[in-house]
């Protein structure tokens, strides 16, 4: 075999094919250099996919087609088709909460970077219910779902058919039978496990079944480094909820390995769910290319919490995720808190973690002890010198798998939502947070967070430093991924 293949290589014309093909690769290389000089946005991360994409574009061509990309364009292109129909729902509803008088005055001052960034308003009149674990946060959510009368939305990153997922899908299925529109909505990638079958029985059940990135699939299946990682649950337009849990046994405690998982949920009731309801839209739209008929009039009422509802994601003009974290970080005077299960932040968040520590803010990072993911574990060690080392702290929570994404600014503002501390989140996922002034549930969040830090241990710098050259190197050739991680 190996003798005839030796002769076939021998033909001219078969020569001729490999060395065309070969110059092709090589030319598609340097066209791709090129993009990633012209459109990258870090001069690390440009040196070293030209390095790769010029000197060795067998292989790298095929990574750049995977995790080369910074921006979901496509995502972009389906909402300038139905620009027209979004643009005019939108500017309704921002004129709608103006109007009513819910545009929150506080946030025109310190807080309007935040409020360009999600493109909606703070309103005024919420009322925000914390949701501590698994059992409060699908208790209340589920309650919510029964209680709907007109329609329920669903979005979730992880879906599984265990138990927890099968009673979602029957409560949704007696949702459809009473005559509630039900519009169901997962992450391909992030429920990869899901049977074909669960979103069959859901479809015959008349559930309107999405996922993120099917009609789209063709033209980006070389996209699956791009995730939509929002949790959201909106019930006629009035209630809603956002956080870090997902379908499956696991966020609910009975996983052996994680043992306790500890997340938390918001449940949002007032003009806010406009908003929320808003960023599943936008999701739904790319999804489907519908826009179905919903309750847009808000709730009226403007006594209670202010709060924004701040989707992030890589369609966005601005890197929005990590600006929110840098500005949370900014804006602190006293105290920044964030919680997330993974650490693994930029050049620029490093920075901002760096200053805070400086003006004597008590700067606190809590990540779990337990590991999900190896190689972010890893690369969470590659930071301590610069942050812990210059004198923030970094809690590992040891009561179980911690998986909350929280922020904390002062006695201020609270944020509850998606996005973890690390690149993916700033520039790779579709995330979502809730962003809220009222002190009682800022008080409410502060007081839940130094529960958990009373379940944690405060890691020191030197547990990098003492471990041994090899674990050390692994951990630096682990950084080098940071971006995709």
């Amino acid at each position: 075999m190996l003798a005839g293949l030796r002769e076939l290589f021998e033909v001219p014309w078969v020569q001729w094919v490999g060395f065309g093909l070969i110059l092709c690769i090589h030319l598609a290389g340097l066209l791709a250099g090129v993009y990633v000089l012209m459109t990258g946005r870090t001069s690390q991360g440009v040196v070293g996919w030209i390095l790769g994409l010029w000197l060795l574009p067998e292989i790298s061509l095929i990574l750049f087609l995977f995790f080369g990309p910074r921006k979901f364009y496509g995502y972009v292109t389906a909402h300038r088709r139905g620009k027209e129909a979004l643009d005019r729902l939108t500017t309704k509803l921002a004129r709608s909460l103006e109007a009513m008088g819910c545009a929150s005055p506080p946030a025109r001052g310190e807080f309007r970077a935040l409020e360009n960034l999600a493109r909606l308003p703070f309103t005024a009149g919420n009322t925000l219910r914390l949701l501590i674990d698994g059992e409060a946060g699908f208790g209340a959510m589920f309650e919510t779902i029964r209680e709907a009368k007109h329609y329920v939305l669903v979005q979730f990153y992880i879906v599984r058919d265990d138990a927890l997922g099968r009673e979602l899908k029957l409560l949704l299925l007696e949702k459809c039978r009473e005559g509630v529109a039900v519009y169901f909505l997962y992450d391909p990638v992030g429920s990869h496990q899901l049977p074909r079958a669960y979103e069959s029985v859901l479809s015959d059940g008349v559930v309107k079944v999405f996922s993120f990135n099917r009609i789209h699939f063709i033209k980006n299946r070389y996209k699956i480094n791009f995730r939509n990682h929002r949790k959201i649950i909106v019930t006629d337009g009035e209630v809603a909820f956002v956080g870090g849990l997902n379908v499956g046994e696991e966020y609910l405690g009975r996983n052996a390995y994680f043992g306790r998982w500890r997340d938390t949920m918001v449940r949002v009731e007032g003009p806010a769910v406009m908003s929320i309801q808003h960023c599943f839209l936008e999701d739904w739209y790319w999804a489907s290319g519908l826009i179905p008929e919903w309750n847009w009039t808000p709730r009226p009422g403007c006594a209670g919490a202010h709060v924004l509802t701040l989707p992030t994601g890589p369609a966005d003009e601005l890197e929005t995720c990590g600006l929110t974290f840098i500005h949370a970080i900014h804006s602190a005077q006293k105290r920044i808190w964030i919680t997330s299960p993974y650490f693994v932040p930029d050049g620029a968040v490093v920075a901002a973690l760096q200053l805070a520590v400086m003006r004597g803010v008590d700067v606190r990072i809590l990540i779990p002890e337990k590991v999900d993911h190896r190689l972010v574990y890893l690369a969470s060690f590659a930071y301590l010198d610069e942050t812990v080392g210059c004198g923030m702290k970094l809690y590992r929570y040891t009561a179980g798998f911690m998986h909350q994404k929280v922020i904390l600014v002062d006695d201020a503002v609270a944020a509850v939502g998606t996005a973890n501390l690390d690149n993916r989140s700033f520039r790779i996922n579709f995330e979502l947070f809730v962003v809220c002034l009222e002190q009682g549930f800022v008080a409410e969040v502060r007081q839940m967070l130094e529960h958990d830090f009373a379940e944690s241990r405060l890691v020191s710098v030197e547990e990098f430093r003492s471990r041994s050259f090899a674990f050390r190197l692994l951990v630096r050739v682990v950084r080098l991924l940071a971006p995709v991680l």
